[in-house]
């Protein structure tokens, strides 16, 4: 249920002719009172004979009786109450009841005060009611309104649960705006699937992703397609800007242009400055932070680079201070938008989800230090810059390597925003973990498939190898891991990094020992991204030659020694 205060008003009947006609494109259906002060005030929506204008004296009567120097200058309160979109349809009688307890929680109308203001409940669809009330009670004081707002969503809490509505969380004034009704009704006409807000939204959002400046960030916008116009000061400085969709357009056929800031609060130009201008402390004075450059490498190595600043900055997120964690988790919301921009169809729905959801989970009332966040917004720049990946190959196994970090990352940012007590970011993360987590499924398919494939193919000795490598590196772990249908895609992994020079059993403790594995449904899936990212192997190894026909293991040595390779497979991932 969703409470929100309106800001209040002058003219009581022009708000009431907008709640009993048609609304702004005829969305409003059989407007008629549901509750009010007194139980016999006039319905002109269901009473032929009552008028908008008699509604409007009666409730307008106490603050009349004042002289007019002692009415307040603005004195209609205005709330709407809307149901969530799971919730089932309520009778008139439970949103009356709703009204009556919105009014007493905000102090309006308290319970068993007989002197309280003048209100009356409107509604005029199946989701929401609008209470109107006029601010001088009946015994000619003012009303006092001490926290109106945060009164409301906590009396929604209460509904909800003893209603059996969906719970939602309170939340703390860093949310983005919501569509209208209007707006909605406007894209259902239109036949679009979300509002020209929230198409908007997204849109800035990836044009911010990974942008090294204000003029990259326009360009960017205008090659998406939208209509930008720009506010600027005498000087012919750039003050602000707002965004259309071209096709978008009002009643006068003109387009419809939205700031930056109606669209969420960190897409005004002041904070997308931030991005670009903030400064990096060392220490030794504050020096600016150096440009973001354009790595080189394809869709593949760029998701590498992803998967190394996600692990990086997972460990920051859970150690750093509140300011830089929270940059941290901002610019994970600039490569999530980045990923989903780039990836390929099969991912891409669901990545798109978890991009959208992580955007609440983005912002809260910690102000980011930007700056030391600077290695995640290369990698959205990498990811933007090195173009859409294949779903196949190098580029759909390291999105799946990309992806199952950033699943960590994400977690991370759910405990730091759940320590916080920042309830709607935490469920904004969880909900994007849950599409990260379908989106690495439908990626890691085929990859994690031929490496299960040729560890099953692994000769005995070599397989025999790899089990006493783990239970050695991690026995409190290895046998779930031997038990999981992921432990021949490990084995492989072992066997590949021990082909190419390395120590496998010290790489799986320290890919295993860096962060809690609880989280994840698979340890083994878990492992051999981290082996194969830190090892620096190949993500797809469908056209690998098999790693027990490239090594030999030297007579004699120990899983803790340094392994000898031999043979003409040297390098062959």
């Amino acid at each position: 249920m969703i409470p929100r205060v309106h800001k209040r008003g002058t003219r009581t009947l022009g708000l009431l002719y907008y709640l009993y006609g048609p609304g702004t494109h005829e969305e409003h259906v059989d407007p008629h009172l549901v509750a009010a002060w007194d139980s016999l005030a006039p319905d002109p929506g269901r009473d032929p004979q009552a008028t908008y204008a008699e509604l409007q004296k009666l409730l307008d009567q106490p603050v009349d009786a004042l002289a007019p120097s002692r009415r307040p200058a603005r004195h209609v309160w205005h709330l709407s109450v809307r149901a969530a979109p799971e919730d089932p349809i309520l009778p008139d009688e439970q949103w009356g009841e709703i009204a009556r307890r919105m009014v007493a929680a905000t102090g309006i109308a308290p319970a068993g005060d007989d002197a309280g203001c003048r209100w009356a409940a409107v509604r005029h669809a199946d989701d929401h009611i609008h209470i109107v009330a006029t601010l001088v009670r009946e015994d000619g004081r003012q009303a006092r309104l001490n926290n109106d707002a945060g009164r409301a969503q906590a009396e929604a809490r209460l509904i909800e649960a003893e209603y059996g509505l969906k719970r939602l969380s309170t939340g703390d004034g860093t949310a983005a705006q919501r569509p209208t009704s209007a707006e909605r009704h406007k894209a259902g006409r239109q036949g679009r699937e979300r509002t020209a807000r929230e198409e908007l939204r997204e849109t800035v959002r990836r044009a911010v992703a990974g942008a090294a400046g204000e003029e990259e960030f326009f360009d960017r916008l205008a090659a998406a397609g939208l209509l930008v116009r720009k506010r600027t000061a005498p000087s012919g400085d750039l003050l602000g800007y707002k965004v259309a969709l071209p096709d978008d357009r009002n009643k006068d056929g003109e387009p419809v242009f939205y700031p930056g800031a109606r669209l969420a609060p960190d897409l005004s130009l002041p904070r997308i400055r931030e991005r670009f201008t903030d400064a990096l402390d060392y220490g030794q004075g504050v020096t600016p932070a150096e440009p973001l450059r354009t790595a080189a490498g394809g869709p593949a190595a760029a998701r590498r680079r992803t998967a190394s600043a996600a692990w990086q900055a997972l460990l920051v997120i859970e150690q750093a201070d509140d300011a830089v964690a929270a940059a941290h988790i901002a610019s994970a919301g600039e490569v999530l938008d980045a990923l989903a921009k780039t990836s390929a169809v099969h991912t891409r729905a669901e990545l798109r989800e978890a991009a959208s959801a992580f955007e609440r989970a983005s912002r809260s009332h910690m102000r980011a230090e930007r700056g030391h966040d600077r290695a995640l917004r290369q990698a959205a720049r990498d990811l933007v810059r090195s173009g859409p990946a294949l779903g196949r190959g190098e580029d759909g196994a390291t999105t799946a390597m990309a992806i199952d970090m950033l699943f960590f990352l994400v977690t991370a940012a759910l405990h730091w925003h759940a320590k916080k007590g920042h309830a709607q970011q935490a469920a904004a993360a969880r909900q994007a973990a849950e599409h990260l987590r379908a989106a690495y499924q439908a990626a890691a398919a085929q990859p994690l498939g031929a490496l299960y494939q040729r560890g099953r193919r692994l000769g005995r000795p070599l397989l025999h190898r790899q089990t006493a490598v783990l239970r050695e590196a991690v026995p409190e772990l290895a046998e779930q891991v031997l038990a999981e249908p992921g432990w021949y895609a490990l084995a492989a992994t072992l066997a590949d990094a021990e082909a190419a020079g390395h120590n496998p059993a010290a790489l799986v403790a320290s890919a295993a020992g860096c962060r809690e594995l609880d989280s994840a449904e698979s340890v083994s899936d878990v492992l051999v991204w981290r082996l194969r990212r830190s090892a620096g192997l190949p993500a797809d190894t469908s056209n690998t030659v098999p790693a027990d026909r490239r090594t030999e293991r030297t007579a004699g040595s120990t899983s803790g020694q340094a392994h000898t390779r031999t043979g003409s497979g040297r390098g062959r991932l």
